[in-house]
């Protein structure tokens, strides 16, 4: 048996040296392939199974992401490639590839046919053997032997270690004792990282990436590149094409087939490149999944207030309200406090630990979806996180799902009205920086603010804020808040690192713990402020089941492509000031970044089964079925979204209709009644508004399908064309209201293929000359129809009510928000006396988001003083409703809008008043 260090001396001569292709050499080479790989020696097979066994009772990793797919094919060689060498990293990759049935890591690779002799699947990066300009000697002779051997197929696997996951902190001592360098680790730092961080210690496996590809690559992209590759394949070839290295053909056609062209200056940057890319590469995936260096808090609080931007902004205020420049840097310096993050890895495993924990308690499980995009973003671009808002759950729940599938855990941009004792400093400490809920006309706030988003994104922290503002209480997605958008769009102008990304995420929950708070509130009840004891209340909760909580990650949107679109030009704002205005183009482009991420929320929803189970039965009178017909329902709506998908992004439960009713029974929000001829399905006590939460969630994939059922159903018959005409005209303000991403332009195509989906179902008939009918009135398909008309009921009813109010007191004599203020008490009376007491039909941000969009429609104008006024065409859009609404309900909707002067008069001033006790109490 040759000694280690000998083998290896031998190894590094015979790569390195390229000898003469003589008789003797070829001799020696012939004995040296004889050698025994070294890994497969039995006291190196013992030293692994001991090693292993040791560091296996010290070091629990947790593996981060997916792993790895190979192929059946046995002809590929696959190594994993690590970025720093240590006898730790080796035997952990070791044991790993062990656990989860992977290729072993410590094992010998050996390919006679290739003259491949190497003790271990492993290349490091960094290697202390390393000579020649310090590249890695394995990666060496592996490119060598692809160059030589067009058949060779050579798979490497990236891996990325964390022994721990903090980010580091700038000029740190504990940065200083654990750096990674190109000398061997010591002795001392490898059993510091076994026994202080192995117990949080993190393995991600990449996917495999082809060395001939990434050889190709590099060639291709070089000048000399393919001159290099053709020689090497000329001479394994044995042909003679011209070749622009004669020296190194020459002395090629005499070596032995294993002599390495490595020698070769050529070779040496080929390989010198590979071995950058596959650095930078796990470089990038290492920052992905810790996030940058972190900067004291105190100390980044005094670079913000130092900063040009904010040195200008404190000399603008001290200016404008006559006070001292010490006087306006002292409250800048106080606004910064109010919001700086002050993160603590510490606290963020004792959450990850305490959520793990609470999830299992409240959740049947978390289900995530189209993660993947995300992480293929994560190294090159600056995330940017845009959730929709159901409940304080959110902020905890994706962070703990990007942090628990390996990537950095983005800072979150919450309310300061969570900065309650006890909670506030946690969350400070974890996720959070802290903003005003309203700071309009604050400049100084607001050049902080800003600057300090610039800070975080040219560092590349991920960031995540939520575009509606506040949560919803209805479960429709809220009108997006430009603030915090218009703030990431200015800071890329004024410098660029990495190109932003916005990830639309959709959160959708089976129960939510401030049900019954947000039906409280809608039905006007005060808000309730955040505090210690109302998040106590809160845990009570814990022992009921909530169900399973999905998270889907839309497609995302990249910043540079509406840039594009817009022709807004890149570094287009100075980088030392944070008051330059948005021009009106990007003012649009803002605008329409908003309305897009809405959507793309929209498309990446998950319909659950609850949420299908709502849709059902609050369409049914009563809210009840049979058993056999909610099945059929159930059946019908999945059939539905399935064979005419929302959106590739859009995800359909997967249940029986069985399965979906028994998991609803589960719930406790619906139940079975039992009866002879049949068991009744019904929404459970109390639970109707609790439902219709869950029934938002997905409105918008059922909505346009629901539309047309309306037109043909409340019709009997009806020509396409006059259902296009309809739709084309009500259809921008179901748009608005559910954010559908179905363009106007191509609308009648899209009509088309919803009415050929309800045709193939034998919901509606054709009759010929494009007259479309209901069924037989006394079969299943028409009872279905009927049904499937209902959701599309209550904004229709909404507008027209709207409408008939602006009608009746006519165009000057009301503003926008006495209009609101009204349709909402008028919702509320229809509601109790007419509509089952169901709170979201007269949801405030429904009324607003109408009347924006009759607005921006040119339907209505408004002055100054915000008084409406419009013309004759609100009268031709409330004509529309006698095609959808039955003639009672017109009825019913044109009595509760009709209020005579002294009533408008009383309504306008209780509403006042009731303003100003609420603005009172909050002061």
């Amino acid at each position: 048996m040759i000694p280690s260090f000998l083998k290896n001396k031998f190894l590094k001569k015979r790569i390195f040296k390229a000898p003469v292709a003589t008789d003797s050499t070829a001799e020696t080479a012939t004995d040296s392939a004889a050698i025994k790989p070294y890994a497969n020696a039995p006291i190196n097979k013992l030293y692994r199974k001991l090693s292993g066994q040791l560091l296996d009772v010290a070091v629990k990793p947790k593996l981060l992401g997916e792993l790895p797919e190979f192929d059946n094919d046995d002809q590929t060689i696959r190594f994993y490639v690590l970025q720093d060498y240590s006898r730790s990293n080796s035997i952990l990759i070791d044991l790993q590839t062990q656990e989860h049935k992977l290729p072993p890591a410590l094992v010998g690779v050996y390919d006679a046919a290739h003259d491949i002799k190497e003790n271990a699947a492993i290349i490091f990066l960094n290697h202390p053997h390393a000579k020649d300009s310090q590249l890695s000697p394995r990666l060496s002779r592996l490119v060598s032997a692809v160059l030589q051997n067009p058949e060779l197929k050579v798979h490497l696997v990236p891996v990325s270690i964390l022994w721990g996951r903090a980010p580091e902190k700038e000029d740190s001592l504990f940065k200083l004792l654990t750096a990674d360098n190109w000398q061997d680790p010591s002795i001392t730092k490898q059993l510091f990282n076994i026994g202080v961080m192995g117990r949080d210690t993190f393995v991600q496996f990449h996917p495999p990436q082809d060395l001939r590809t990434l050889i190709n690559s590099h060639l291709s992209g070089d000048v000399e590149g393919p001159a290099i590759f053709d020689s090497v394949a000329t001479d394994t070839q044995k042909t003679a094409p011209t070749n622009t290295h004669p020296d190194l053909s020459t002395q090629a056609d005499k070596l032995p087939s294993y002599a390495l062209v490595a020698a070769a200056d050529s070779n040496r940057e080929l390989v010198r490149s590979l071995q950058q890319q596959l650095s930078t590469y796990l470089d990038k995936q290492r920052a992905s999944m810790l996030g940058p260096d972190l900067s004291d808090r105190r100390n980044l609080v005094d670079k913000l207030v130092y900063s040009p931007a904010i040195k200008h902004a404190i000399e603008m205020e001290a200016v404008e309200t006559g006070t001292s420049v010490r006087e306006a840097r002292s409250q800048a310096r106080g606004y910064a406090n109010e919001m700086v993050n002050d993160y603590s890895h510490s606290i963020i495993r004792g959450f990850y630990k305490f959520l793990t924990w609470l999830w299992t308690q409240l959740y049947d499980g978390v289900e995530v979806h189209h993660f993947e995009r995300v992480r293929d973003l994560a190294t090159d671009y600056e995330l940017i996180y845009v959730p929709c808002h159901r409940s304080h759950v959110d902020y905890l729940l994706l962070s703990y799902v990007i942090y628990k599938r390996g990537l950095s855990i983005p800072y979150v941009a919450a309310g300061d009205n969570l900065d309650v004792p006890v909670l506030g400093p946690l969350l400070r400490g974890a996720v959070a920086f802290y903003i005003r809920r309203s700071f309009r006309g604050n400049a100084l706030y607001t050049a902080v603010l800003r600057e300090y988003m610039h800070t975080l994104i040219t560092r590349n922290t991920p960031i995540e804020y939520f575009i509606e503002g506040g949560r919803s209480r209805s479960g429709r997605l809220l009108p997006p808040k430009m603030g915090m958008l218009a703030m990431t769009v200015h800071s890329q102008l004024r410098q660029t690192n990495k190109p932003v990304v916005f990830i639309p995420t959709y959160i959708g929950y089976e129960r939510i713990m401030e049900g019954g708070t947000y039906i409280g509130e809608l039905k006007g009840k005060p808000k309730e402020s955040e505090s210690l004891i109302g998040l106590l209340k809160v845990g009570r909760k814990i022992e009921r089941i909530f169900g399973n909580v999905h998270l889907s990650f839309g497609t995302p949107l990249h910043l540079t492509e509406f840039m594009k679109k817009f022709d807004v030009p890149a570094s287009s704002l100075p980088s030392d000031r944070t008051d330059s205005p948005l021009d009106e183009k990007t003012s649009a482009m803002v605008d329409n970044i908003g309305v897009k991420i809405m959507q793309h929320i929209n498309k990446a929803a998950v319909v659950t089964p609850v949420s299908l189970l709502s849709l059902v039965l609050l369409s049914a009178p009563k809210a009840a079925l049979d058993e056999n017909s909610c099945r059929e329902q159930i059946a019908l709506y999945q059939g539905l979204a399935q064979q005419l998908a929302y959106s590739d992004d859009t995800v359909i439960t997967d249940m029986t209709p069985q399965q979906i009713i028994d998991y609803g029974i589960k719930l406790k929000l619906i139940e079975r009644t039992p009866h002879i001829l049949g068991d009744i399905i019904q929404v459970a006590g109390k639970q109707a508004a609790l439902l219709s939460y869950f029934r938002n969630n997905i409105l918008h994939v059922f909505i346009l399908l629901s539309f047309l059922s309306a037109l043909v159903a409340r019709n009997g018959r009806i020509k396409r064309s006059r259902l296009d005409s309809i739709a084309e005209q009500l259809y921008p303000f179901l748009q608005s209201e559910l954010f559908l991403y179905y363009p106007a332009h191509g609308l009648a195509e899209t009509l088309n293929k919803k009415v050929d989906s309800l045709l193939a179902h034998g919901l509606i008939v054709e009759l010929g000359d494009g007259v479309l009918s209901v069924p037989e009135s006394n079969s299943k398909s028409y009872q279905q129809l009927q049904a499937l008309a209902t959701p599309v009921g209550q904004s229709l009813e909404r507008y027209f009510m709207t409408l008939a109010l602006l009608a009746q007191q006519g165009s000057g004599n009301l503003t926008e928000n006495e209009v609101v203020d009204l349709c909402h008490l008028l919702g509320q009376r229809l509601s109790v006396l007419y509509a089952d007491d169901i709170p979201d039909f007269f949801d405030r941000a429904l009324f607003t988001s109408f009347i924006g969009a009759l607005t921006r429609l040119d339907y209505l104008q408004k002055d100054d003083a915000g008084v409406l006024t419009f013309d004759h065409r609100i009268n031709d859009i409330a004509h529309h409703a006698k095609y959808v609404l039955t003639p009672d309900m017109m009825q019913i909707l044109q009595q509760v809008a009709s209020l005579d002067e002294e009533e408008i008069t009383h309504a306008i001033t209780e509403i006042s008043n009731k303003k100003q006790r609420k603005f009172g109490l909050k002061r």
